[in-house]
Formats: C-alpha cells, sequence, structure tokens
C-alpha cells in the first residue's frame, strides 16, 4: 500500500512542446526523486503563482471557475481514483488533455502549498478536510530546520564572542599591566653616605633593554674590607634598573665620580657606552654590564666631555675634554679623544685665558652654514673653530668633510685676522651660565646621542652675567635679543614652553630670607609671563621642563609653601630673624601653563633633594621623575643617599590642588575642581 501511494504521489511525466504542458499519462515511472524536485522548482514557468495553487480551503482554478477538490492523503488508493472520476466528470467542457494537465497542475500546488504549510496545518481540520501529504516526516523536516537554525546562530555569535573577548583584552587587561608598570617604576633605594648637599654624577639610559632608561649614580661610601680608595671611603659608579631599583652592575673607581654620560653603541659594540669621569681619568664601559673598554688619564678634568662629530673617518664621534691645571689656573687645555679606542689625538692644546670666574663651556656650536665651533671661557665666552683645535693638535692631516667648512659670517667677527679666538661675549660682569635656548637640553640627562643634542648645537643662547642679568644671544650675529635684571639667580634657568609663540620661555627661581621667588620670562622678548613667592629656605635645585600632549610644557620644582596676597594686595613674608621649623617639609609642585593659578602638589618629603632627572616612556605616555636625596643621620638609622622614582601619572592621580593668586577686583581666581583634575589626568607626556 505504501509503495503504491508513493508511486501515485510522485506522478511521473515530462513536459511538452508548449510551457506549462505536462502529460503524465505518455511518462514512464521513475523513482528518482530529482525529477520531483525539478517539477517542483519549476512551476513558476506555468505562470501560477501562490493564488493559482489549489490547497485545501481554496477553490481557484487556472479558469477562475471555482471547484472542489475532494479527497485525502491518508485515504486508499481507490478511493483518490474515485475522487478522480469525479472530479473528472464535473468538467465536461474540457478536452480530456486538459484536463489531465490542469489535474498535474492542482496535485502540484496542492502538494507545494502543504510543505510551505507544514507546522501550521499539520494535523490541523481543513475546510475541505484535506491537509496534503508530505514526503519527509515532521519530526525529520523539524529537526533539519532545528539544525539549520543552529548553524545559523553559531556562525553569528562566535564572531561576536571573539569580539568582546577583544574588547575586554584591551579594555581590562592592558590597564592593568600598565597599572602594574606604573606601581613598578615607583621605587626607592638607599645607596651609600649622606654626602651632604654637594650633587652626584646621575645620567640616563636604557642599557637592558626594557625601553625604559635606566639610572647610573656616582656613590660615595664606606669601605668594607682592603677596597678602600682613600681613607675608609669606596667610590663607586652604579647602575639601577629603573623598573624595579635593583643593582645592575657596580664598578669600583680610584676617585669620585663627577660626570658619567651615556649614549647609543658604537659600530662595533652592541650595547649601549658609558662615561665615566673622575677628576683625572675618564673611563668608557660597557653600558649594560660596567665592563672597561678603555680609559685614558688626564688631569683636572673640569667639565663633562663635549660630543664631536667623526673626525678620524671610522664613524665613531669623537669627544673633547677641557681640563684646567690647579697650579696653572689661566692655562686651559682642550684635549681630543677618540672615541672608538680613547687614544688622545695629537696632544693637549693649551690656550693662556685672561680672566676670572667660573669656568663657561666648553660647548659644541653648529652655524647654520653647518660650520663646528667650540665655545668655553673663564669669566667671558669665546668661540674658536674646531677645525683649528684638531689642526693644532694633530698637524697637517686630511680633514674630513665636518672639519672643512668655516662660516664667512662668524669668521668676521674676529677682532682681527692674526686672532683665532671670535669674542661671543666680553665685559666688566663674570658670565654664570650659558646654555642652549631649546627644551628638553637639561645638563642632567648627559647624552652622547648625537640626533638628540643636534638641536642644542644649532640653538640661541640663554646668557646669565652680573648674577642677576639675563640676556638672549643671537646665534647667528652673537647679538643680544634682550635683557633682563632681575634679582641673584642662584640656579641654571631652565628652557620650557609656557605660551604659544614656539619660543622656549624661562624659569628662573632666586632664594633669600627664608623666601624663595619664581619667575617665567618671555623667550621672545623677556617680558614676565608667571611669578609666585613660597616660603622656603636656599635650595639650590634645577627645575624640570616636560613635554606634554597640550603642546606646552610642565614645569616641576622643589619649594615649600607659597606666599599668597593678602585681600589688600599686600603678601605675606615671612620675619626678619625668624627661621623655619627644623625639619622642613619639601614639596614637589607641578605647573602647566593652562592653569597658571593652580598648582599641583605631588610629593612631600624632609630629605634635601640634590639633583634630579626626567625619563619618558613614550608607549604609556608617562614620565619617571628621578630625585637623589641626601637623608641626615637619625637615632634608627644613619644617613644614606636616597634615590627615588616616581611615575608622574600615578602621582597627579593622587595630586593635591594648591591655588596661588588673585584677580584685580581681589576675589580669587578659582577654576572648578573637577575641572582641574580632569585636565591633569588626562595630561600625556612625550619626548621633545
Amino acid at each position: 500500500m505504501a509503495a503504491a501511494l508513493s508511486r501515485a504521489l510522485k506522478l511521473p511525466g515530462k513536459k511538452g512542446s508548449e510551457l506549462g504542458e505536462y502529460d503524465p499519462l505518455t511518462q514512464a515511472d521513475s523513482e528518482d526523486e530529482s525529477e520531483e524536485d525539478d517539477l517542483v522548482l519549476n512551476y513558476p514557468r506555468n505562470g501560477l503563482g501562490r493564488d493559482s495553487c489549489l490547497s485545501a480551503g481554496s477553490s481557484k482554478v487556472r479558469g477562475g471557475r471555482p471547484q472542489r477538490l475532494v479527497g485525502a492523503a491518508d485515504e486508499t488508493l481507490e478511493d483518490e481514483e474515485e475522487d478522480e472520476d469525479e472530479w473528472i466528470e464535473r468538467l465536461p467542457s474540457k478536452s480530456r488533455q486538459d484536463r489531465e494537465d490542469m489535474k498535474g497542475v492542482q496535485y502540484w500546488s496542492h502538494r507545494d502549498s502543504d510543505r510551505e504549510m507544514l507546522g501550521d496545518n499539520r494535523g490541523g481540520d481543513g475546510t475541505s478536510g484535506s491537509a496534503g501529504v508530505s514526503v519527509h516526516s515532521p519530526d525529520a523536516e523539524e529537526k533539519r530546520m532545528r539544525v539549520k537554525n543552529a548553524v545559523r546562530s553559531a556562525f553569528f555569535l562566535v564572531p561576536l564572542l571573539c569580539a568582546t573577548l577583544l574588547v575586554l583584552l584591551c579594555a581590562f587587561l592592558i590597564p592593568c599591566q600598565k597599572g602594574e608598570l606604573e606601581k613598578k617604576l615607583q621605587w626607592e633605594r638607599a645607596l651609600g653616605d649622606a654626602g651632604g648637599v654637594i650633587p652626584p654624577a646621575l645620567a640616563l639610559w636604557d642599557v637592558d633593554g626594557d625601553s625604559v632608561e635606566d639610572v647610573f649614580l656616582g656613590v660615595t661610601s664606606r669601605a668594607n674590607g682592603t677596597h678602600s680608595a682613600q681613607g675608609n671611603k669606596e667610590y663607586k659608579a652604579v647602575a639601577l634598573s629603573a623598573v624595579s631599583g635593583q643593582v645592575l652592575w657596580e664598578k669600583v673607581m680610584r676617585e669620585s665620580v663627577i660626570y658619567i654620560q651615556c649614549g647609543p653603541p658604537y659600530s662595533t659594540q652592541t650595547s649601549p657606552v658609558c662615561l665615566l669621569i673622575c677628576k683625572s681619568v675618564l673611563m668608557a664601559v660597557n653600558g649594560a654590564t660596567g665592563t672597561r673598554l678603555w680609559s685614558v688619564l688626564l688631569k683636572n678634568i673640569e667639565f663633562q666631555a663635549v660630543l664631536l662629530p667623526d673626525l678620524q673617518g671610522d664613524s665613531v664621534p669623537d669627544l673633547l675634554v677641557a681640563t684646567l691645571p690647579a697650579d696653572e689656573a689661566l692655562d686651559l687645555s682642550l684635549t681630543l679623544i677618540s672615541g672608538l679606542t680613547g687614544a688622545i689625538l695629537g696632544h693637549p692644546v693649551p690656550f693662556n685665558l685672561t680672566g676670572q670666574g667660573k669656568l663657561i663651556g666648553p660647548l659644541l656650536h653648529e652655524t647654520q652654514q653647518g660650520a663646528f665651533y667650540i665655545l668655553f671661557g673663564l669669566g667671558n665666552v669665546q668661540a674658536i673653530s674646531l677645525q683649528d683645535i684638531y689642526m693644532r693638535a694633530a698637524g697637517p692631516v686630511p680633514l674630513t668633510p665636518a672639519l672643512r667648512k668655516k662660516d664667512p659670517v662668524w669668521e668676521g667677527l674676529r677682532k682681527n685676522n692674526s686672532s683665532s679666538f671670535i669674542h661671543v661675549y666680553r665685559g666688566s660682569e663674570h658670565v654664570e651660565f650659558l646654555l642652549p635656548l631649546v627644551t628638553g637640553s637639561g645638563s642632567n640627562r648627559n647624552s652622547l646621542d648625537a640626533v638628540s643634542n643636534l638641536n642644542a648645537t644649532r640653538s640661541d643662547w640663554v646668557l646669565v652675567y652680573g648674577a642677576s642679568k639675563l640676556s638672549l644671544l643671537r646665534q647667528r650675529d652673537l647679538r643680544k635679543e634682550w635683557t633682563f635684571s632681575s634679582a641673584i639667580i642662584h640656579s641654571q634657568p631652565t628652557p620650557g614652553l609656557f605660551n604659544n609663540d614656539g619660543i622656549p620661555d624661562l624659569f628662573v627661581q632666586h632664594s633669600a630670607n627664608g623666601v624663595m621667588k619664581v619667575w617665567i620670562f618671555d623667550g621672545a622678548n623677556g617680558h614676565l609671563l608667571w611669578a609666585a613667592e613660597f616660603v622656603c629656605p636656599r635650595l639650590v635645585l634645577e627645575t624640570s621642563a616636560l613635554s606634554t600632549s597640550t603642546g606646552q610644557s610642565a614645569f616641576l620644582f622643589w619649594a615649600s609653601e607659597p606666599i599668597k596676597a593678602q585681600g589688600n594686595g599686600t603678601k605675606a613674608t615671612v620675619p626678619p630673624g625668624v627661621s623655619a621649623p627644623e625639619p622642613l617639609i619639601r614639596k614637589l609642585f607641578l605647573l602647566h601653563p593652562a592653569y597658571p593659578t593652580v598648582l599641583l602638589e605631588l610629593t612631600s618629603t624632609t630629605d634635601t633633594a640634590v639633583t634630579s632627572a626626567v625619563s619618558y616612556q613614550e608607549h604609556q605616555k608617562d614620565a619617571t621623575y628621578i630625585t637623589v636625596s641626601s637623608r641626615p643621620t637619625t637615632d634608627s638609622e644613619p644617613g644614606a643617599r636616597i634615590v627615588k622614582s616616581m611615575s608622574l601619572r600615578a602621582a597627579i592621580a593622587k595630586g593635591k590642588l594648591v591655588r596661588l593668586g588673585e584677580n584685580k577686583k581681589g576675589r580669587a581666581v578659582k577654576p572648578g575642581a573637577f575641572e582641574v583634575n580632569t585636565f591633569f589626568r588626562r595630561l600625556a607626556f612625550k619626548l621633545q
């Protein structure tokens, strides 16, 4: 019965010559279900839509005449044949071929309708009592649809889940790693004796390959055992990891280390190179291990080494060192040293200096024409061509391209043709400081990188003379651009961008009678841009200027409580003869030009900070502030040098707002705390 019913439902046949004609009587029986699929898929070619299908509850035929389809899928084959005969008899006006054709079309339309309504009409009661017949069982069809829906859902949910995990990774795991790095960058370590207020040698350079600049420090400690350099003291150069503060290496020296300078590896080296400079020895060591590369003995080194262009053609920059023998105070010697081997190039070149005061330089300057000059002096400033120095030291030797150029403008500034000197500044008032007017050129970095020093060698200069006069010296013609007279300047001015004109401005401080005065002068014209006063004894510590994401600089300086103006415009001052209480708490303030009436207090300490440096972390848009302090001896512990590292972004997040200044009406200038805190927490630091 089942086989007969299956053959009756398939209705095999072939198409006629005309479109849409079908003759089930002339076709052979076929069990191939692909023919059935072809008939089902091709029924729209006969011009039949869904409205023309005869199904349960429908009474439409091709000619538009209402008819009735009798029969059910669950009856026997004999009953179905009787129904077919009855259906044929009710169409007397049609030919047998047309009736057979309509019968086949009606059946397939009815079967297609049943397929579409599977699940809605299965098992239900229709108007004609027919529910259609399906080749596949309802359970199998439903299972297939469930599998299909599950696969579609999987194709949608799996990429969505992967994207969600990626977002969570970026949102939570990476900030956690950044927070862990900020915690690691904050450390404190005690090294050697307190050492008073004399600043030790300090330099920064990455030598362990973690992209964070490590700390190099000159240390003096009490000798243990037989390793005593002089009396009971031991002198060392120590390298500390900037991430953890652990000692990377230490090098015992014969004398106290007065300068440390580091730079990139030479062409024959794989590790950075550091110079350890004592009073009578200059030693180059491997920055990663502390292993000695070469050393040279000199006499009374007075200044750090000057990085020169390659003088020998070996692709390694060479060095210039100034010595000033104590028994011949006016005979300054300039010594050229090979950066590759440490050999002295020729012999030292002596200069008889006529002057008194502080030794200035030597400094390297490259003019706009590409010519190199060395600036130095004793209470004054003069320049000499690097070509002349090299020829005096080594004699008539072939010159490299860096030494062949001379600047006609500078050569025309000579007083006479017989003199080798060019007078940069000569006056009755002694020169105190001469520094390049460029941000990021602080001497505390002591870099031997020629690329980073390039801007400094081509810039104008800040000239401080007479202890209270500040001038800008133009490098192109050595003329003073402007001059400003102030109180005595105790520390070297710090260049930084305070306004938006792109010209570095100058942060200057003066301390006297328990009051610390701070000014910021416009680098373009010398006008006063900002001023404040603080309760503080004299503290000789250079200010640090950091480049920020706003395009301006943030200034870091040490002071005590600010002296605020009273309502009548006067300022509270420290009474004469009254000293500050001990121990005095010193505070580290951050000033940003966006909010000049607000300072951010980052930290405070009772130690005496003697030197500092700033290290940048480009990936984190952060900076680390390194301080070296003297901690006095107490009943619980002996005095020591304290090296402390502090992440600035972490310190800003915990900083305290300190307001200062009033407007002309006597009302305090108070930008909202939320506004200021939001600005500082979004502040990012970058390398200039």
